[in-house]
């Protein structure tokens, strides 16, 4: 996983790792500022995760590309996968 740091905007920006595939070639990343880390799929934040609430926000449905970045997020947190019909009803 490759980690980019920014010492003037104090993030921490890294690969998502996919639940079933090698990569997603830099489509998908993560990046974590204050306790927040959100899901950055292409050029859209999607998602985010609360580290000292453990909480998920999901922002919705995108393409079916972008669920699988979503559901490899929650699982990389340790939230269930969905469909995409409970994505877009996602409450953590």
């Amino acid at each position: 996983m490759g980690y980019f740091y920014n010492f003037n905007i104090n993030y921490i920006m890294e690969d998502l790792k996919p639940i079933n595939q090698k990569s997603f070639y830099v489509k998908a990343k993560l990046i974590t500022e204050n306790n927040i880390t959100k899901l950055k799929s292409y050029d859209t934040i999607v998602a985010s995760y609360n580290h000292l609430e453990n909480k998920v926000e999901v922002y919705g449905w995108y393409s079916k590309t972008t669920a699988i970045h979503i559901n490899s997020f929650l699982h990389y947190y340790g939230f269930d996968t969905c469909t995409k019909q409970q994505l877009l009803n996602y409450q953590s």
